[in-house]
């Protein structure tokens, strides 16, 4: 089973970079569609049967306008050459392009009516697409979870947002769950404003994904000596971010529990063919820098 190269880590600091943007009209190439492009350094990523570290370019766009909101990036995997002994991309035989969109479109706005109550501002049809081309099926995934989302008034100096999906599973990487309804996802965003420093704004961003009711552990043949698979999964991820007009820099701890739905101790084999055991919980880092035009 090749490694699922989720690279989320392209969401960590587009929620503050939204409040920016927004304030810095005509400084960019358009008002409401914001886009940058980065340089990222992925260290430990536990998406699949082994760890892999990368250095890769991603595009990254972002909008909230009106009924529209809209979060989305595409990375080039390896592009630079530069990975561990596992990693693979886009001149060697592995993935060539990655990519994954979180569209939402407000209820709210598109009906005319007012469906807030308590703390829940505004109500979403909340969408998250993720694709992976691969160069052949074992490389492949493709994977849709959609559901209801909702912003959120904490009465406190932060944004918090909320979905609720459910998740159909097309290709993933050969794994016995293709082609399927398989299981739900519950993600939570949150950012919260520190300081101004250095000229730029300093912010917390996290996001945390809980994966559950899958049936992809039964379909795979229960408890495995190799590649055994897990119900669920948690990918918590914490940023520190520091945007100016153009510039914008993040460091990323992330942490991992049953990463890819892999069972941690169970068998796989490393890139030299040797037999290993799965580290599917633990943290990973990564280092972002990007240029917003």
């Amino acid at each position: 089973m090749k490694k699922i190269k989720h690279l989320l880590s392209g969401a960590l600091i587009f929620i503050p970079m939204v409040t920016f943007a927004d304030s810095l009209e005509g400084e960019y190439l358009s008002d409401w569609w914001h886009q940058s492009i980065n340089i990222v350094g992925s260290n430990s990523t536990r998406f699949g049967p082994q760890k892999r570290s990368d250095l890769y370019p991603e595009y990254r766009a972002w909008a909230h306008v009106d009924w529209f909101d809209f979060y989305g990036y595409a990375d080039l995997p390896k592009f630079f050459g530069l990975g561990n002994d596992n990693d693979i991309g886009i001149w060697d035989n592995g993935s060539p392009f990655f990519t994954e969109i979180e569209p939402r479109f407000s209820i709210d706005k598109i009906t005319g009516i007012d469906l807030s109550f308590g703390p829940f501002k505004e109500w979403y049809f909340a969408n998250n697409y993720i694709y992976d081309a691969g160069t052949n099926e074992s490389q492949r995934q493709s994977t849709w979870y959609m559901g209801l989302g909702t912003d959120i008034d904490t009465g406190l100096p932060m944004t918090l947002s909320a979905d609720i999906y459910a998740k159909y599973q097309g290709n993933n990487y050969n794994a016995a769950n293709e082609n399927e309804w398989d299981g739900y996802r519950f993600k939570l965003k949150y950012a919260i404003p520190i300081t101004t420093i250095f000229g730029g704004k300093l912010s917390y961003v996290g996001f945390t994904n809980f994966d559950f009711g899958s049936d992809l552990k039964e379909e795979s043949g229960g408890k495995q000596a190799f590649y055994s698979r897990t119900n669920n999964s948690i990918v918590s991820t914490n940023v520190l971010s520091l945007v100016y007009k153009h510039w914008n820099y993040g460091a990323t701890l992330r942490y991992f529990y049953h990463g890819g739905q892999f069972d941690e101790g169970s068998k796989a084999f490393n890139s030299r063919g040797e037999v290993t055991a799965i580290d599917s919980t633990g943290w990973a880092y990564y280092l972002t820098a990007g240029y917003t035009f």
